[in-house]
């Protein structure tokens, strides 16, 4: 099949008049940090095998190069504890670009420590703020000023728009990795289904269908910290989610919650949940030594917005 000519004006209607672009289904989203999760299996039986002083010697090394990534300034990495068999190591790193989190994994690569590691996944992705409220917005105002959507104008707009809530949100889309003891990591897509297809629903309905879902994460605000990234393209699913907060019950009523709504009662599909205890890596010993962390986090302070994901 041929490349369709991306050059064509669109069809006229019978008056000659070309016809009008349609009003754009998909919503204005900000892009922010990138984000690498990688989850290790130690082979504790080769680990245990090894000389007293050969361990303290390989995880001297690796505390002293993870010690400065744990404060990196670009977002941080921190190191969870996991539980279940779906791994014993989670680490977590934000950086600015892609090229950071490759430094990142590189450098772990290069420990003598990853010799008794085994990653059993990983999942790549970058920060996403969806602006529905906004972008209906800024439709409806760009109608009613009779601004045809794809026009120079009307792209001028939604840039401007962008900028606008690039300033106001930039805590929240360069983020560092949160203080807390626990976290909740899994991946979602929305469905595309025959009957329930998220992606066939007008933009006003799911819109709708966001706020409505974000109402009930609001009366989790000071309980949790929400970091929802973006994946398309980047790994298999659509969308990676991030939960972290002082109580893991938080968790399981949250996400339980949430499924009531009609955004996840009809479009959600989840991957495989992963949970970790934070990690410090001065801890590193103990946790190769089959120690539970021992982690206090700092006094949680409520977030003016409201919201967990703030």
């Amino acid at each position: 099949m041929s490349a369709p000519n991306i050059t064509e004006k669109p069809h006229s209607h019978a008056h000659g008049a070309p016809a009008a672009e349609p009003v754009p289904a998909v919503p204005l989203t900000l892009d922010g940090s990138s984000v690498l999760h990688q989850m290790f299996r130690i082979r504790w039986t080769d680990w245990r095998g090894l000389a007293d002083n050969v361990r303290r010697e390989i995880t001297a090394e690796a505390i002293a190069a993870l010690d400065p990534l744990e404060s990196h300034a670009e977002g941080g990495t921190a190191l969870f504890s996991q539980l279940g068999h779906k791994g014993d190591l989670m680490v977590v790193h934000f950086r600015r670009s892609f090229g950071g989190l490759n430094q990142a994994e590189l450098g772990l690569s290069q420990l003598r420590l990853s010799e008794y590691l085994d990653i059993t996944t990983s999942y790549v992705s970058v920060v996403e703020l969806g602006l529905y409220a906004s972008t209906l917005q800024l439709q409806e105002e760009l109608a009613e000023k009779g601004v045809q959507p794809g026009s120079p104008e009307w792209q001028a707009a939604e840039e401007e728009r962008l900028e606008e809530q690039r300033q106001a949100m930039a805590p929240r889309l360069w983020p560092t990795v949160p203080p807390h003891k626990y976290l909740c990591f899994y991946p979602m897509d929305k469905k595309r289904g025959e009957i329930n297809n998220w992606y066939s629903v007008s933009i006003a309905d799911r819109g709708r269908m966001m706020r409505d879902h974000g109402l009930i994460g609001r009366r989790y605000a000071g309980k949790v910290k929400q970091i929802i990234s973006g994946s398309i393209g980047f790994d298999d699913w659509e969308w990676g989610v991030d939960l972290f907060a002082n109580d893991p019950l938080v968790f399981k009523k949250l996400i339980y919650e949430m499924r009531f709504d009609e955004a996840s009662a009809l479009y959600a599909l989840f991957g495989k949940f992963y949970i970790g205890l934070r990690l410090p890596v001065a801890q590193l010993g103990g946790l190769l030594s089959g120690k539970t962390p021992e982690y206090e986090p700092p006094p949680e302070a409520p977030h003016p917005s409201g919201r967990p994901g703030a």
